[in-house]
């Protein structure tokens, strides 16, 4: 886990080597806000629809726009803003990790203030702007590597999403901006705000919550239409509107599931792109094999999405091969398994939602984290909130 003062060391050695001598100062922001933004839409262009744009943004906050409607500068600018990925790490995993200039999230590359570790959660993947209320004009850009102010005139006009939000004093905020509407291509922001610094939480517990932002008609359009996503297994052509989760746990490098732990439901999840409260946190236990010793558990999470009345343990679409039309989906939380990586055809891989680290004198240790899971038109994603852990002891 990178702390946020770590984080911003690491930002400082990169810029350091970049640029040799020069200086980066950051003004404090006396009353902050915490936003972390991600760019959800994830869309097929091809011959069928190859004059749309490509999801490439820039996010200006504030914007100064001249007379002949050009922004001519920010209060806050997030540049190269591509397609999120499948994993949001509970660290700034991009800094130094690529040479390219895209940014998979907002802060991400971005050399900015980010959070502080609030009531034990690293929060250094959110930066801080001040709280209050702001203009957010989300741009399309081109795919290269001059930056937005820098383009010419007639590459900066192309509005994706204008629009105003409120933000409170050391609130913890989420923004997607994805699609609305399948058919009718309208977009839009959701502006979550969080609430799991403020729970209540076991540390023997890790906490999921899923949110359905796909957009309108997306499961119910015609497959042609839809981004090829063959990752995503039987999710790539959308899922129900109201679908049932469950979820199994189960052993390193099998399917067979800890007793007591085989299809457990956790809820019924509703479709909806436009509201913005958060979802209910399930409790998983980290330590549900009784083999485990306490310290560190193998097990990994498995989800399974129904449509109502569907009984998971007599699935009729569990068969491969069979189109599940939006009434079946799988999400793996077990890419990362070292010892056997698991043949799963038609599910989706995501990395395991217990983070295995070096801590203390355990090499590893698990522990429990806060995790969230959004489904977009025929993919998922899944988001990894850490606490603040004992440095490894040598």
């Amino acid at each position: 886990m990178i702390s946020m003062k770590l984080h911003q060391l690491l930002l400082a050695g990169l810029l350091l080597g970049a640029t040799a001598c020069s200086k980066v100062d950051y003004t404090e922001i006396e009353n902050p806000a915490y936003l972390r933004v991600f760019n959800d839409l994830n869309l097929k262009i091809g011959l069928e629809n190859k004059d749309e744009e490509q999801p490439f943004m820039c996010m200006l906050i504030d914007p100064v726009i001249g007379a002949d409607g050009i922004p001519t500068s920010a209060a806050i600018k997030g540049d190269f803003l591509d397609q999120r990925e499948p994993y949001a790490p509970p660290y700034p995993s991009h800094i130094g990790a690529s040479t390219s200039i895209n940014n998979p999230e907002y802060p991400g590359k971005e050399n900015v203030l980010v959070g502080p570790v609030l009531n034990g959660f690293d929060l250094s993947s959110w930066a801080q702007v001040p709280a209050g209320k702001h203009r957010v004009v989300f741009y399309i850009r081109p795919k290269n590597s001059i930056p937005f102010f820098n383009l010419e005139d007639r590459l900066k006009k192309t509005v994706v999403v204008d629009t105003t939000i409120e933000l409170g004093v050391r609130e913890v905020y989420t923004l997607h901006v994805l699609q609305r509407d399948f058919i009718s291509k309208k977009n839009g922001i959701i502006l979550r705000q969080e609430n799991f610094h403020k729970l209540s939480l076991s540390d023997s517990m890790l906490y999921v919550n899923f949110y359905n932002y796909s957009a309108n008609g997306f499961w119910s359009a015609d497959n042609n239409l839809k981004k090829n996503q063959y990752s995503s297994g039987y999710l790539q052509y959308g899922i129900r509107d109201n679908m049932n989760v469950w979820m199994s746990i189960c052993e390193q490098g099998t399917f067979n599931t800890v007793a007591g732990y085989k299809f457990k439901l956790l809820k019924n999840m509703v479709r909806d792109a436009n509201n913005s409260s958060v979802a209910s946190y399930h409790p998983v236990p980290v330590f549900a094999d009784a083999k485990s010793n306490g310290i560190s558990t193998t097990v990994w999470q498995r989800i399974t999405l129904l449509y109502p009345g569907i009984d998971p343990n007599n699935n009729p679409y569990g068969s491969l091969g069979y189109d599940p039309d939006g009434q079946y989906a799988m999400l793996s939380c077990n890419s990362t398994d070292p010892v056997k990586p698991l043949s799963d055809p038609g599910t989706l891989l995501l990395p395991n939602m217990i983070v295995n680290i070096h801590s203390g004198r355990d090499n590893p240790r698990s522990f429990a984290t806060v995790n969230t899971i959004e489904i977009v038109n025929g993919n998922a994603y899944l988001t990894t909130v850490q606490r603040k852990y004992p440095p490894p002891i040598y």
